[in-house]
C-alpha cells in the first residue's frame, strides 16, 4: 500500500479536519483602508470571519507547505521566506521557481513542530490546514493565539484548502484560490503581481469554457482522479469541496465522486467500479524528474490494468488515461488553470487551443 506523502498530504488533511466555513466571499480579504502608504492597512478574515491586519509588509515568513511557499515565490516574495514544512519535492516546480524554493530553509518535512515555529523569528507564518478553533486550531500541536502573540507571529490562512471541507457547496470554479493570491499580494504589498497571476488564470479558464460550453452535462465524460499515492487498498476520492473537483468541473469532465459532500474521502473500489468512468487520471507526485515521473505514471497504470478490480473499467479497457501530476490538480495555485487546460485539450482534441 503507498501513502500520501509530501505537499499533498498539506492538502489532503488540512481538508478532512476543517468543518463549518462558509464558501462565499471573502469579505474583507485583502482590503485597504484609504490613505495607507504602500496599499497599507490590510486587513485579512480566516474560515470563522476572525481578522488579523497588517499595518506593513512582513520581512520574514513561514509557510506551512509547498503551496503558500509556491504563491509567494510566484508572488515575488520568495526573498521573505525563513522556512517551510513539507516542502516541494525536487522538481515539482519548474526552473527557477525549484531553485527559489530548494533555498527555503526546509523546519520539516511534515507539520512544523509548534517549538520550531515559535523559535523561527517570522512575523508571519501562513498556514493550509485547518482554520478552526473546534478541531485544535489546525494539525498537530498547534500554538494558541497568546502564543503567538507572544512571539510576535500573525497567522493567517490559505483560505481555499483550510475551509475546504465547511464549505456549503460543491466548488466549481477557482475563484477561492484567486482571492488567496489576492490576500497574499496584498499582504506582502505586491498587488500588481497578484492581479497578473489571477488575470493570467482567468485567460486560460476562459478559453476552456469557450471551447466546451457546448458541450451538453450529460454528455461530459465522467473522470476519476487516481490518487496512487494516497493508496492502493482503499481509494481516495476527490469530493466536490476539494478544488480538484473545480480543476475537473472547468475542464468539462465529470467527476465521478461529484455527489460526495467534503475534500477527500476514502471509498471502495466497489464504488469505482460502479461509477465505471470514461477518463482516469493517473495522480502521481513529482518523483524529482521526467523519467521518474513516467516510471510512476507507468507503475499506476499497470496497477490498474493488473488489479482484478479495475482491469475490466472501461477506462481501462480503452486506454482513455491521462499523465497529469496530483500537485498542479489537487493543490491550490496557479497552476490549476494550466491543468484544466491540460485536461481539456486531452478530452476536446482540437476544440482547446
Amino acid at each position: 500500500m503507498r501513502t500520501r506523502t509530501g505537499w499533498g498530504v498539506a492538502a489532503a488533511v488540512g481538508g478532512l479536519l476543517v468543518a463549518g466555513c462558509g464558501g462565499g466571499g471573502d469579505g474583507a480579504d485583502g482590503s485597504a483602508a484609504d490613505g495607507g502608504a504602500a496599499g497599507f492597512p490590510v486587513r485579512v478574515t480566516d474560515c470563522e470571519g476572525s481578522a488579523t491586519s497588517f499595518s506593513a509588509a512582513p520581512r520574514k515568513i513561514v509557510t506551512s507547505n509547498a503551496a503558500a511557499l509556491e504563491l509567494l515565490l510566484r508572488l515575488g516574495a520568495g526573498d521573505r521566506v525563513v522556512g517551510t514544512g513539507f516542502p516541494p519535492g525536487k522538481g515539482t516546480l519548474p526552473g527557477a521557481l525549484g531553485a527559489r524554493a530548494d533555498d527555503v530553509k526546509v523546519l520539516s518535512r511534515s507539520v512544523i513542530p509548534k517549538e520550531k515555529l515559535l523559535g523561527s523569528g517570522a512575523e508571519l507564518y501562513i498556514d493550509t490546514f485547518a482554520s478552526m478553533g473546534g478541531m485544535g486550531g489546525g494539525m498537530g500541536d498547534a500554538p494558541t493565539p497568546e502564543e503567538y502573540k507572544a512571539v510576535g507571529m500573525k497567522h493567517i490562512y490559505l483560505k481555499s484548502t483550510a475551509c475546504a471541507q465547511g464549505r456549503k457547496g460543491p466548488v466549481t470554479d477557482l475563484s477561492a484560490v484567486e482571492r488567496d493570491i489576492t490576500s497574499l499580494g496584498a499582504v506582502t504589498g505586491n498587488r500588481s503581481t497578484a492581479a497578473e497571476l489571477v488575470d493570467g488564470m482567468r485567460t486560460k479558464l476562459a478559453a476552456v469554457r469557450t471551447a466546451v460550453r457546448g458541450v451538453p452535462e450529460r454528455k461530459r465524460p465522467t473522470y476519476f482522479f487516481f490518487d496512487y499515492d494516497a493508496g492502493t487498498k482503499q481509494p481516495t476520492a476527490v469530493c466536490n469541496r476539494q478544488v480538484g473537483h473545480a480543476v475537473i468541473t472547468l475542464a468539462g469532465a465529470r467527476n465521478v465522486f461529484a455527489s460526495c459532500d467534503g475534500a477527500f474521502k476514502q471509498v471502495g473500489w466497489e464504488d469505482v467500479v460502479a461509477k465505471n468512468p470514461d477518463w482516469i487520471q493517473l495522480g502521481v507526485r513529482n518523483r524529482g524528474s521526467a523519467a521518474a515521473n513516467e516510471k510512476a505514471f507507468d507503475e499506476a497504470r499497470k496497477w490498474l490494468e493488473n488489479n482484478p478490480a479495475t482491469k475490466g473499467l472501461r477506462a481501462v479497457q480503452r486506454g482513455k488515461f491521462l499523465r497529469v501530476g496530483s500537485e498542479a490538480t489537487t493543490i491550490a495555485g496557479v497552476s490549476n488553470a494550466d491543468t484544466v487546460v491540460r485536461i481539456a485539450k486531452t478530452l476536446y482534441p482540437g476544440k482547446v487551443r
